[in-house]
């Protein structure tokens, strides 16, 4: 294996709805250097803006099972009536390319992507809400959803954040900027000690 690819992380970001975690990716875009985004494959409607192709590719759920047949998806899950499904060739081609790659997905699709990698290439975060209050508050200001779907929203929230013991790095979206500045700071120190660490040990070979 090429040594920078050594180095290439897989970067898990996870949050419930509202607290932020599509914002948040967004601005890791920008900043990371050599970073790709995992495009997504999901079976619920288009929202207006979204691009297919760039938010996510769109296809019908006849599709979607027919891709998991063929193995197409490194991990899939289901989320409020919706199938959403990350492909295999994310990674191949954000590697292949030299690149990190970075997941925007639920605890699901980030347990799967655990257990298939090591534990040394995956940097993963889960984003809280300050508070309840302040989560219901962002979900009514998306203008998204009724009060009866932001009530099963902020119902599934609960017992998403159940999960955030499984991830290495929990972080409180209090502020934007805040937020994206410790998270720059967690994965730029993570892929440094893993260039360390490879030096290191590969020194060591010659010694013994």
């Amino acid at each position: 294996m090429n040594t920078e690819k050594r180095f290439k992380k897989i970067i898990i970001i996870s949050s419930p709805s509202g607290a932020g975690k599509t914002t948040i990716c967004k601005y890791l875009l920008k900043k990371i250097k050599k970073v790709e985004l995992s495009i997504s494959y999901t079976t619920r409607h288009k929202r207006i803006n979204e691009i297919h192709g760039k938010d996510y590719y769109f296809i019908n759920k006849e599709k979607f099972f027919t891709l998991i047949k063929k193995n197409f998806f490194i991990e899939f899950a289901s989320v409020f009536r919706n199938h959403y499904g990350s492909p295999h060739s994310n990674i191949n081609k954000a590697f292949k390319n030299n690149n990190h790659i970075l997941f925007d997905i639920d605890w699901q699709g980030a347990r799967k992507l655990r257990n298939n990698f090591p534990a040394n290439q995956i940097i993963d975060f889960f984003i809280l809400p300050p508070n309840k209050k302040e989560l219901k508050r962002r979900l009514e200001k998306r203008g998204r959803d009724n009060k009866k779907e932001i009530s099963i929203r902020l119902s599934h929230a609960i017992k998403e954040i159940n999960h955030y013991t499984d991830y290495k790095y929990v972080l409180i979206n209090e502020n934007i900027n805040e937020t994206v500045n410790n998270l720059l700071n967690i994965i730029n120190y993570d892929i440094l000690i893993s260039s360390i660490e490879y030096k290191v040990n590969k020194k060591l070979k010659f010694i013994k």
